[in-house]
């Protein structure tokens, strides 16, 4: 029995004329008779009972034709949820962030855009470090991951710019220069930096150091965080200053001060990193909603 078949005994249920539904069809009437007839046989009851003015259904037939609608409705969906996944429509899509990357109100606005394009695609979110988040990538446990990215650029990744935002330095209330608007970073030199370890996130360390470096000074190295809120928390605490994402200023922690620093920016990158050979219809599509995202944030 094939889906034709079930098409041809419906038109003519609900014609109840075979010429009818022959016309219907788009098919002679003696082969579409035929049809109708091999059905019987297949399933070894009589569907219909021949009347002078055509057809009427059987108890038979109308047992069977509640079930053919319902199996057509179930193989339309079907070829419809397909060609929706195939679409990326539907689905999962695994999206993997750094502490750092969730302050920034591009992300979230980003995500936002997507889940209104794509409503029926659900959405799993994973925080992790740089190296945390690049490991996931490569064993596929995310599908795109929210990175700071600086000069290194792992073999079959793929990234794509989200935003540039200046680097603020944090520091606890109580220090002399918290009354400042402004500070020079050179300013800080005797102070011990708090910092993410180097393994954790590459970028942000490798942005203070040089930074600090470029101000004429090497960085104290101080306590190490876990997390970039934790960075903030320690500075609370006391155990030192540091430098921090813009984005980062939205916690709020009693005890702590951000101020600009005077002079050069001291820039840092969020990037979205994907796998170049990444062929889910899901991940092209949000990757196409970044970068169309992005390049309007870029034009304001």
């Amino acid at each position: 029995m094939e889906l034709r078949h079930l098409r041809y005994f419906l038109a003519v249920a609900e014609e109840l004329n075979v010429t009818r539904a022959a016309e219907r069809l788009g098919i002679g009437q003696p082969p579409l008779s035929q049809q109708i007839h091999a059905l019987e046989d297949e399933i070894g009851v009589r569907l219909f009972r021949r009347t002078g003015h055509g057809v009427v259904l059987t108890e038979a037939g109308e047992a069977f034709a509640s079930d053919a609608r319902r199996i057509l409705q179930d193989a339309r969906a079907a070829v419809e949820n397909a060609q929706s996944a195939g679409r990326g429509e539907m689905g999962q899509l695994n999206i993997g962030f750094t502490g750092s990357a969730a302050f920034n109100p591009v992300v979230s606005k980003l995500i936002r855009a997507y889940r209104q394009s794509y409503p029926n695609v659900v959405l799993t979110l994973a925080e992790g470090n740089t190296a945390q988040l690049l490991a996931w990538l490569d064993a596929g446990t995310v599908d795109v991951a929210f990175v700071r990215l600086g000069s290194q650029s792992p073999a079959g990744v793929e990234f794509n710019h989200i935003a540039i935002e200046p680097m603020r330095a944090v520091l606890p209330s109580t220090h002399p220069l918290a009354r400042r608007k402004k500070i020079a970073l050179s300013a800080l030199a005797d102070d011990p930096f708090v910092m993410l370890p180097r393994v954790a996130s590459p970028t942000l360390h490798d942005v203070i150091v040089g930074a600090c470096r470029e101000a004429g000074f090497e960085p104290i190295a101080g306590q190490q965080a876990p997390q970039l809120s934790s960075v903030v928390n320690l500075v609370a605490a006391g155990f030192g200053v540091s430098l921090v994402p813009a984005s980062v200023c939205q916690i709020q922690v009693e005890g702590v001060a951000y101020r600009e620093v005077s002079g050069k920016v001291i820039p840092i990158r969020l990037v979205l990193a994907s796998r170049i050979e990444a062929t889910r219809a899901k991940t092209a599509n949000f990757i196409e909603t970044a970068r169309a995202f992005a390049s309007s944030i870029d034009a304001l």
